[in-house]
């Protein structure tokens, strides 16, 4: 048994840091659960250590995404839990950086995002239940020199979780952005400047746990020594 109150999850952008904890801890307590990434071989072993399915996406392709929520709920039903993840990550000066791949970076991190929203709440409103929760950054809320392309995704990835929160909200449907503020670990390190992978996927459970008369629409999590 578990006190989630959801039956299953979709995490689109999943890698070996939050996305992989966050699979586990889920398939742990019981929740049907579907990874989705660009390469979906990468993937291959955490399915097989959880039992999730694994399916590709290319997240900025909004056909992709509309298919990826389609074999979902073929496979495991209607997703209850919509986990957005990725993030287009590039850096250089303003003035160095090419065009093209500043837009494919900011799809990833805001368009992708808005896709994932779109079909999930196409299919969360008529059920009056849902959670959908986008991972956003630091950048999301200070600009930094060197990553123009990263601060302008997540600036406009947070605008599109306050916007949906206020709209969906008041539908049954939770929606939170969580700001990671500090690195997360790649591998186990006892560092306490990181973030550990499984802590930040115990606290997304945290937020589904979240009593409605309750709920957060924004957390930012960091370790104790970062500084703000």
């Amino acid at each position: 048994m578990t006190d989630i109150p959801y039956s299953n999850a979709l995490i689109i952008g999943t890698g070996p840091g939050i996305s992989a904890s966050l699979a586990r801890t889920l398939r742990a307590a019981g929740l049907s659960v579907v990874i989705a990434a660009r390469n979906v071989e990468k993937l291959k072993p955490l399915a097989q250590e959880t039992g999730a399915i694994a399916i590709p996406v290319d997240a900025t392709d909004p056909r992709q995404v509309e298919r990826l929520f389609a074999e979902t709920e073929a496979r495991i039903g209607v997703p209850e839990i919509v986990v957005y993840n990725a993030s287009g990550r590039l850096r250089g000066p303003i003035a160095e950086l090419d065009p093209a791949e500043v837009e494919r970076a900011v799809a990833v991190s805001a368009m992708g995002a808005f896709y994932a929203v779109h079909q999930a709440a196409r299919r969360m409103v008529p059920a009056g239940k849902g959670a959908i929760l986008l991972t956003g950054a630091t950048a999301g809320v200070k600009g930094f020199a060197l990553s123009a392309p990263f601060a302008m995704g997540k600036f406009a990835l947070r605008g599109l979780a306050q916007s949906a929160a206020r709209e969906l909200m008041p539908k049954g449907i939770h929606v939170a952005h969580i700001v990671i503020d500090g690195g997360v670990r790649r591998e186990a390190d006892p560092s306490d400047g990181t973030l550990d992978p499984d802590a930040i996927a115990r606290t997304y459970v945290d937020l589904l746990r979240q009593h409605r008369s309750t709920w957060s629409w924004e957390l930012e999590i960091r370790p104790w020594v970062e500084r703000f």
